[in-house]
């Protein structure tokens, strides 16, 4: 951005002048109040942010919300450089809390989304073990309770469909049932203690 050089008056004006001047739209006032205060800003945006790009950023943006609030500055209740510093200091400060917002945010949604290891052969082999198990115990059951389990628990029918489907009272179904789950219960648990 070029701006032309400011008349020799206004290099002579006080920051809080030359503020006053801004207020009014003179561009060349502004343009004198930047080069007589850029550094400072920019040296406590830094020391805040460290990083040097991000203190360029919000350096601009300080002198950004100069120009455009200008008007706001009162002179009777302070100088000028304060006035920008204290502006300065909260831009970066926000810069700050944001950026740990951000890393906050990130880390979350990482912890979120992290999923551990897992070992898929270990569990292949517990569930084809497990399978086995239940496959030879439900060998040992009576006809009518393997039929219980079937049709309730593989076919997906409800107590009364499968009673009906089996041709008994549902009391009778729920007791084969439960007599199943029970037998089922008792034999693979004897099979895993072996």
């Amino acid at each position: 951005m070029s701006i032309a050089p400011a008349p020799a008056a206004d290099t002579e004006r006080s920051d809080d002048d030359l503020l006053v001047l801004t207020a009014e739209g003179n561009k060349e006032a502004f343009a004198v109040f930047y080069d007589h205060t850029s550094s400072r800003v920019y040296g406590l945006v830094k020391r805040v942010l460290i990083d040097p790009a991000q203190s360029e950023e919000v350096t601009q943006d300080v002198y950004l919300e100069a120009w455009q609030n200008a008007s706001r500055f009162d002179p009777t209740k302070g100088k000028a450089l304060s006035w920008l510093l204290t502006m300065a200091h909260r831009r970066a400060i926000d810069r700050v809390r944001a950026s740990q917002s951000s890393r906050n945010r990130d880390l979350a949604v990482g912890v979120r989304d992290f999923e551990e290891t897992r070992d898929d052969v270990e569990e292949t082999v517990e569930i084809t073990l497990e399978h086995q198990r239940i496959t030879k115990a439900m060998r040992t059951l009576t006809p009518n309770q393997q039929q219980a389990l079937e049709l309730t628990y593989f076919q997906g029918l409800t107590n009364t469909e499968a009673a009906l489907k089996a041709g008994v009272p549902i009391g009778t179904m729920k007791t084969r049932l439960r007599d199943a789950l029970i037998a089922l219960r008792t034999r693979v648990g004897a099979s895993e203690a072996a």
